[in-house]
């Protein structure tokens, strides 16, 4: 079973992306289907997000 974690910038809100672990990233609002990312991506995206 995936542990699913949404960003601490959510809040009470549920309008967010949610990370699961070796698994990718999937719309709160659609949690029936993911985006399945390698690890290399994962970095790749995580450096664009906080260059910004």
């Amino acid at each position: 079973m995936t542990v699913w974690r949404k960003s601490t910038y959510t809040g009470d809100g549920n309008n967010c992306v949610e990370v699961g672990h070796g698994v990718g990233i999937r719309d709160s609002k659609a949690p029936a289907t993911h985006i399945t990312l390698s690890s290399e991506a994962w970095t790749a995206f995580l450096k664009v997000v906080r260059a910004r």
